[in-house]
Formats: C-alpha cells, sequence, structure tokens
C-alpha cells in the first residue's frame, strides 16, 4: 500500500471555501462581517511572513480587520494600550499579537491582557484552563488543525497509541489533551526523554514540535504510523524543512504531512474558524 501525503493545503482550502460561504450568510443575518485584529510589534522576517499569509487568508474568508504594525522600540505599556482600546471596541471579534515579541516585552502579559473572548489563538490562561476542563473554548489553532487532518484523512484514533514530541503550550500540551479526549492512549516526549526513538516507535500517531530540523529520522518511526509534523525549520540554504527527515520516513510512514503543505496552512484556517466562532458566540 502507498503512502498516503496529507495535503494540508487542499484540506485548509475546503475550510476556508466553507467559512467564505458561512461569512457571506452571517454578514447578511448580522449587517456586519467578523472582524479580526493582527498586531505585529517590529519586523522580524518569519513573523511578518506569517502576518502576511493570516492577512491573505482574512481577505479571502470575506473579514473586516485590521493589521497594526508597531515599531520595535514600542514599550509594553503601548502595546498593552493597543490591546486594550480593540478589547474594548465592539466592532472586534478576534485579537492576535504575533509571537515572538521583541525581548523587552513580557509575552505572558501581554496573552493575559487580550480579553479570553476575543483570544482567538486559544492562549488566554482561561481559555487554556477550559480547554483542560474539558469547558466550551477557543482551541489553539495548530493542534485545532491537526485534528481537522486527522479527521479528513480518517485516521482511526480510538485507542490508538499516540506520542507527542514537544511540550510547548502552543502546539505539544494542547495536541495531547485533544488526542486525550479522542481516547488515544497518549505519551507526551521530549528532549530529555530517555531512549526516544523506542518511545517513537510505540506510537500509531506521531505528533512531532520539536522546532529541530530532521529530529525524527526513520529509525523512531513505527511502520505504518500516522507522521504530522509541525516543525517549519528555515535552513542555511534557505529551503524549509521540517522536525522530520522526509525523505527517510515518508517510506515507512502509512501517511505523513509535508512541510510546507501540511500543518502550516491548516493553523491559519482554524484561526480563520476561531474568528468566526468568536463573532458567533459575541452575537449569542
Amino acid at each position: 500500500m502507498g503512502i498516503m501525503i496529507i495535503d494540508g493545503k487542499q484540506i485548509a482550502q475546503q475550510f476556508k471555501e466553507e467559512l467564505r460561504q458561512q461569512v457571506t450568510e452571517l454578514s447578511a443575518q448580522y449587517g456586519r462581517k467578523p472582524c479580526l485584529d493582527v498586531i505585529i510589534v517590529g519586523e522580524n522576517p518569519a513573523s511578518m511572513s506569517y502576518v502576511r499569509s493570516k492577512i491573505k487568508a482574512t481577505e479571502y474568508c470575506g473579514f473586516d480587520g485590521e493589521l497594526i504594525q508597531l515599531p520595535e522600540t514600542t514599550s509594553q505599556e503601548e502595546l498593552l494600550r493597543v490591546i486594550q482600546e480593540r478589547n474594548n471596541n465592539d466592532a472586534v471579534d478576534g485579537l492576535l499579537v504575533q509571537l515572538p515579541l521583541p525581548k523587552h516585552i513580557d509575552s505572558q502579559r501581554v496573552i493575559e491582557t487580550i480579553s479570553p473572548e476575543k483570544d482567538v489563538d486559544g492562549f488566554h490562561p482561561t481559555n487554556v484552563a477550559r480547554l483542560w476542563l474539558n469547558q466550551p473554548t477557543i482551541v489553539p489553532c495548530t493542534p485545532l488543525g491537526i485534528m481537522a487532518l486527522l479527521e479528513q484523512v480518517g485516521t482511526p484514533l480510538e485507542g490508538r497509541r499516540a506520542v507527542v514530541v514537544g511540550r510547548s503550550n502552543i502546539v505539544g500540551k494542547p495536541i495531547a489533551k485533544l488526542l486525550l479526549d479522542k481516547n488515544c492512549t497518549v505519551t507526551i516526549a521530549h528532549s530529555r526523554t530517555a531512549d526516544l526513538a523506542a518511545v517513537c516507535r510505540e506510537a500509531d500517531i506521531l505528533v512531532v514540535a520539536v522546532g529541530r530540523p530532521h529530529f525524527i529520522t526513520a529509525d523512531m518511526v513505527k511502520p505504518g504510523a500516522t507522521v504530522i509534523d509541525v516543525g517549519i525549520n528555515r535552513l542555511p540554504d534557505g529551503t524549509l524543512a521540517g522536525d522530520v527527515d522526509y525523505q527517510s520516513v515518508a517510506p515507512i510512514a502509512g501517511a505523513i504531512t509535508p512541510v510546507p503543505g501540511g500543518v502550516g496552512p491548516m493553523t491559519i484556517a482554524m484561526l480563520m474558524r476561531n474568528t468566526v466562532n468568536c463573532f458567533m458566540h459575541r452575537n449569542q
């Protein structure tokens, strides 16, 4: 049986088409469109590129919104003031601040200042708590995108072994929780895990989010496993590489996401979906 390459780009496009249709209906019903404001501080090239993709998607889906570009030298107080303005603005449904922020700004303070109801990234402590308590909440976009991919390609989850390599608050921990909710048996592994290769080989579903190019090699993957590569690393020659050594792992895996074109587009599609959900929630 051939390997299945999971086309995140195509699946994300389907989601955006559906959202675009939904936005047309919502704006007819409520007399306004969902609105997403994006704040970026400084000119980190990778961040600028992500933000451009997000803005392009908001335009495609038919949202209103504003890109607020602040200089690198913006003080924390000034940034918090801009966030509060957006919190208090009834026309704004979703708000995100592009990370990472310049070193002089405390990211956690910034995340906590965004209104939980407008926190389309799902990073606010209130939303994190709701996720772990099985309460309705805004789920971080990348984990949500991964679950949507698994669902779209029909990966069986119940009773399966899932190994998540990486323990960040943005991907590792929330994806572990979502897989647990689907009755997977979940192990969270990381760079300090003893005999990481043996732990990874137990996985029917292997999710990798460590930020190291080609970190997962063929000897770490169970034949037929579904491999989800969250990493986007820029190599010295300028090309993009995932956390999985695609060339060696692909022939062994049952299904695998490419980089680019796998999880990345799904993250943005789910950001759009979260924005629509915030709009709906605020209009109830």
